[in-house]
């Protein structure tokens, strides 16, 4: 006998109408029925509010048009694959069977993840932007062994070159390049390259400014760079007020994202590279970007790259959640 979902609503018209027309269907094609009240949890309600009445059977699915003939097409086909499958033996339909009337560990695990996977993301944000803070901390108590493998693992992430990133308990919270033209401030030629002054596109002086981590005078630096801190925490101030207003924001569209997340912090970022490599054609205009246009195009790019993907993310849960309800439902009620 074939099982077949119905998702209705108590009261709604057409669900009436179409209760009334399976109950006369019934008659001619017997079925087991599932009945899922969208109104029973709240992501059934986002999913199907303007779907029902709504009849899965099998890998048909009907809604809308609830007329006899094509209820009695519908749950025919469902009815004539069923018995096709079973009498060749299909040992793969038989399996997925098996699966959707067991809700096991790996659902209670997914279902758990769809209601906190936002909580997740927000934790590892804060955690893999909050840690390369304490590097410099450690460094500055003294500690310097658990600080230096916080520099060695985020080398391969982040280029932590001395003059584009942050630094803590020194004289100023940057050193910039003389090129940046920065007044009021000490250079990082000035305050910590010394005799490397006028070599700054050699592979020396690009080493150098990676593997410096710091000392009392200057501070000891943050083990990612200053666009990154940007980028990473705007990511994690968007989760954070996501999460606050009960992940009701609405997804921004791809060329929002494209022309004042992407675009910015690739401009920024490119037009440094002929200040740093050598080998570019000379009427390439020479630029080091600013510790302020690393922030702003770094946050940008981070806070709306979360916010076009964390919508994202929730209607995928939202799915899920759903998925996993009904399969709850065709558990509880076909085992009654």
């Amino acid at each position: 006998m074939i099982t077949i979902t119905y998702y209705f609503r108590a009261g709604h018209p057409a669900c009436e109408l179409a209760e009334h027309n399976l109950s006369l269907v019934r008659q001619e094609i017997p079925f087991e029925l599932v009945r899922v009240d969208i109104d029973s949890e709240p992501s059934l309600t986002s999913i199907f509010e303007n779907s029902i009445p709504m009849v899965k059977a099998g890998p048909y699915t009907l809604q809308g048009d609830f007329s006899i003939d094509r209820l009695r097409i519908t749950l025919g086909a469902a009815r004539d694959r069923l018995e096709h499958l079973e009498k060749i033996s299909d040992h793969k339909f038989q399996e997925r069977y098996k699966n959707a009337r067991n809700y096991s560990r790996i659902d209670r695990v997914t279902e758990w993840i769809s209601h906190h996977y936002l909580a997740l993301f927000n934790f590892f944000l804060f955690f893999y932007s909050g840690l390369p803070f304490a590097a410099p901390v450690l460094m500055k108590s003294g500690i310097q062994f658990p600080a230096q493998v916080i520099y060695t693992i985020y080398s391969p992430l982040c280029h932590q070159m001395a003059f584009r990133s942050w630094f803590l308990f020194g004289e100023q919270p940057y050193y910039p390049r003389d090129l940046a033209g920065i007044d009021g401030v000490l250079s990082y030629e000035q305050a910590i390259a010394g005799n490397q002054a006028g070599l700054e596109t050699t592979d020396r002086f690009i080493f150098d400014a990676r593997s410096f981590l710091g000392n009392d005078q200057v501070g000891f630096k943050v083990a990612l760079c200053e666009r990154d801190v940007a980028l990473y925490g705007g990511m994690l101030l968007f989760g954070v007020i996501y999460a606050l207003s009960n992940r009701k924001i609405k997804q921004i569209p791809w060329y929002v994202w494209l022309l004042l997340g992407l675009i910015p912090i690739g401009i920024d970022g490119a037009s440094q590279l002929p200040g740093l490599i050598p080998g570019f054609p000379g009427w390439l205009p020479v630029r080091e970007s600013t510790p302020f246009w690393r922030t702003v195009t770094g946050g940008l790019f981070g806070g709306l790259t979360a916010w076009y993907l964390f919508p994202m993310f929730e209607q995928t849960m939202k799915d899920t959640r759903a998925l996993l309800a009904s399969k709850k439902e065709v558990i509880s009620q076909t085992r009654s």
